[in-house]
Parts: structure tokens; C-alpha cells; sequence
């Protein structure tokens, strides 16, 4: 069964990274006056700021800080690369804290000619390796599995069922999982892991747009809700199955859309966010 359409907009919320165009205080400000209640911010649009003063920006404009965007990228050849891999994401807790942020995304990374047993055992050494700092900052991780497409340089976890094992191997309150459609909606065991993870308490984020076809970047061509083939309705009826009733997060990169007039993008993300979630 399909899940019912959303009465409202209490549950939207939008990436910095989807109207990549507007500098966060822009989009902080039209994302407020487009209804929208939560913002999850890429790193990259904090450059140049005050963190903190860009938190309370946020909270003035009565946006609910959902994440940061991102952290991860542990598994290196060497453990001199691993070990810069773990300052990095030091610097995205902190970054995290100082925004106000509860949850960081993990692109957990890949290493090209490394065995992908290899990145995976990597990634939940350099994940457990972070506990004391979450701990300490009260920021938690959500490890996003990546299409399998990415396998070979941006992420060894490339299904909710490997994911899923990483948080049961941690055994953390700080680890769980951010599900996106886009790299999950393909997988056959879907239905199960997303109940297997709301089992586990680990269900922290939820990302949506569309899978359009043909695709003409596999990075860079992800469609708005609606644009494509994926079955958003009967999978936000698994994962709200599971007692999730956190944000749905729009989270589209392309080319395309970010070459259009980000005013009226932002009211097809709302239309479509009414239609099609």
C-alpha cells in the first residue's frame, strides 16, 4: 500500500545543496517564506561564516536544523590517510555542534583497487573511532548507502542491508542510517531492511527526489519527486511503518534544475513535494 499524501509542509525540508545556487542566508529566507520547516546544510555553504551565527540565522527563520552534510570518506592505503580522514570528521562535529545540528551524513568513501572488505572493516574503525567526540558534542552519524554505482570511489556501503549491519556491529545510540531513494529504491530487500532498521532504532534521516530515465549523469541528473520511476509513496509507507515521523529531505543534484530560476524551482519542489511524497 501506498502511503497517504502529506497534509502539510510541517515534515519538508530541503538541502543547501538542492538550490545550490543560493548562499545559505538566501536560502534560508525563501525557504522560510515557501512554507518549508527544515533545512539540512552542506558543508561547503558555511564557508567564509560563523557557524554559530549562521545557526541562530537558521532558528530565527524558524527552520529546524535536520543535519550537516557531510562526513566520511574513512577508508586510505595508508593510515596516514585514514588518520586525516578522522581530523576531518573531528572538524564536521564541531562544525555540527557549533550549528546547532543534531546528525551528521556519512559518505563513508571507497578506495579505487582496494577490496571493498577492506573500506567496509575501514569504515567501522574510523566510525567507532568518532564515538567519544559524538558523544561528547551530542552529535550523531547516519551512514548513507550509496548506489552501487559509487562503489568503486565514493562509498563501500551500497545497500540498507550493509548499513544496517554496520550500526548492529557498532552498537551505538550515535549510529544509525540516512535512507535515500535514489541510491535504495532499486534493491529488492528494501521493504525488510527499512523495517530491520526502524527494529533497530536507526532509521535517523530520510532523503527524496527521483531516479529519471535515461539519466544523463549518473552524479549530477537526479530528478524532482515525480520526474521518474521511483516508488516514493509505497516507500515512505515502509519507512513511516517503522514510526518514523521525521523530515522528508529534498535532496536533488543537477545541472539542470540549478541552470533555472531558483524561485520558481522552489515552488516545484513544494508542488511536487505535495504530489508526489
Amino acid at each position: 500500500m501506498n502511503a497517504a499524501p502529506l497534509p502539510d509542509l510541517s515534515r519538508l525540508c530541503v538541502h543547501t545543496i538542492t538550490t545550490k545556487p543560493w548562499p545559505i542566508e538566501a536560502a534560508a529566507a525563501k525557504f522560510a517564506a515557501a512554507g518549508v520547516k527544515g533545512i539540512t546544510v552542506w558543508r561547503d555553504a558555511l564557508a567564509g561564516r560563523d557557524i554559530a551565527q549562521t545557526g541562530r540565522l537558521l532558528r530565527d527563520h524558524d527552520l529546524s536544523i535536520v543535519s550537516l552534510c557531510r562526513g566520511g570518506f574513512f577508508p586510505a592505503l595508508t593510515a596516514e590517510g585514514r588518520a586525516k580522514a578522522l581530523d576531518d570528521n573531528r572538524r564536521a562535529i564541531a562544525e555540527a555542534h557549533a550549528l546547532g545540528a543534531p546528525l551528521i551524513v556519512l559518505v563513508c568513501g571507497a578506495v579505487p583497487g582496494q577490496s571493498l572488505v577492506e573500506s567496509r572493516r575501514q569504515i567501522v574503525d574510523g566510525i567507532a573511532a568518532l564515538l567519544p567526540d559524538c558523544q561528547a558534542a551530542g552529535v550523531k552519524l547516519a551512514i548513507e548507502p550509496l548506489h552501487p554505482m559509487y562503489a568503486g570511489d565514493r562509498s563501500a556501503v551500497n545497500t540498507l542491508g550493509q548499513a544496517n549491519d554496520m550500526v548492529e556491529q557498532l552498537r551505538s545510540p550515535f549510529v544509525g542510517v540516512a535512507a535515500d531513494v535514489y541510491h535504495l529504491w532499486w534493491d529488492p530487500a528494501l521493504e525488510r531492511e527499512i523495517a530491520r532498521c526502524g527494529k533497530l532504532g536507526a532509521l535517523f534521516a530520510y532523503h527524496v527526489c527521483d531516479w529519471r530515465t535515461p539519466t544523463v549523469d549518473l552524479l549530477n541528473d537526479r530528478g524532482l519527486m515525480g520526474e521518474g520511476c521511483i516508488p516514493l509513496r509505497q516507500i515512505r509507507a515502509w519507512v513511516e511503518a517503522t514510526g518514523y515521523r521525521g523530515f522528508n529531505e529534498v535532496e536533488v543534484f543537477s545541472t539542470r534544475l540549478w541552470a533555472t530560476d531558483q524561485d520558481e524551482y522552489l515552488a516545484k519542489i513544494v508542488q511536487a513535494y505535495r504530489d508526489h511524497v
